[in-house]
């Protein structure tokens, strides 16, 4: 006897078999996707690539990986660059702010990239201009620092007669980093008195600060440039006909780089209303 199931009959029956054509069956996409490359890598991947170069290893091994980093890989492409900075800043940085001689400050990283941490936000401020061009002249320093620490550690632990030289170092922290410091700064102030001229995100069209400075038109910061000495600091204006120094204010030894940033801008203040028509754009 058969039994006849009445929730089996409502079923609707199975589909035709229908050959296979040119269409690819779920879940599979129609269109085949090229292939990715490390160009089209998202950022976190790419930087998970970079780090699993590192071996679990010996402290001297871990150093040629940084080495073949700094003179190498992140000269592959942008995207390399971007991941292998990320690496060299965040491993060295600590090092780099010990070595900061008293009273000088310092902050490499540019002030809208907070998340300089995330290395998402680091590659989407950088799609716009060149990997290796900011605005925070600190960060430049930082790079230089990086690149002689990498080689000065390689070389010795390749070699027990290598020894480190600290007056390589003497110039980065006694001239270069406080120069650097200090441009940053007055940028920050100048920008925020409108007397220097922030660049939009795309690098193309000067904006003025927010500020009471009448019709007087800010000073690009690309045209500017420090002088710095343990008694003077200075601001130097390059113009393609010349250069030429237009602030010069005295600083005793145990000045911070912030007063002596706030005295430049307010000179700078001075020297633009008496030059109104400067003719740097």
């Amino acid at each position: 006897m058969v039994i006849l199931d009445e929730k089996a009959l409502m079923l609707p029956p199975p589909p035709p078999y229908v050959e296979a054509g040119p269409v690819s069956p779920p879940p599979f996409p129609t269109q085949h996707r090229p292939p990715l490359t490390l160009v089209t890598l998202p950022p976190h991947i790419l930087l998970r690539v970079v780090y699993e170069t590192f071996s679990q290893g010996r402290v001297e091994k871990q150093r040629k990986v940084l080495y073949w980093l700094t003179l190498s890989l992140r000269l592959v492409n942008r995207a390399m660059y971007i991941a292998c900075m990320h690496v060299l800043r965040s491993t060295y940085l600590p090092l780099y702010t010990s070595l900061i001689r008293s009273p000088y400050t310092s902050d490499p990283f540019p002030h809208a990239a907070s998340g300089t941490s995330s290395l998402a936000s680091t590659s989407a401020s950088a799609t716009s201009s060149s990997p290796a061009d900011t605005s925070q002249r600190e960060m430049r320093v930082l790079d230089l620092f990086i690149a002689l620490k990498v080689r000065e550690d390689v070389w010795t632990d390749d070699s027990e007669l290598h020894l480190e030289r600290e007056e390589s170092f003497k110039d980065l922290f006694d001239l270069l980093q406080p120069r650097a410091r200090l441009e940053d700064l007055v940028h920050h102030y100048g920008a925020r008195d409108g007397v220097i001229a922030v660049p939009l995100s795309s690098g193309l069209t000067p904006i003025r600060g927010s500020s009471s400075s009448g019709t007087v038109a800010p000073i690009p910061f690309a045209a500017l440039t420090a002088s710095f000495s343990p008694r003077a600091v200075g601001l130097v204006l390059t113009t393609k006909e010349r250069k030429r120094k237009i602030v010069e204010v005295p600083r005793a030894r145990d000045e911070t780089l912030e007063v002596s940033a706030k005295k430049l801008v307010r000179e700078l203040k001075g020297w633009l209303a008496s030059n109104p028509n400067h003719g740097v754009r």
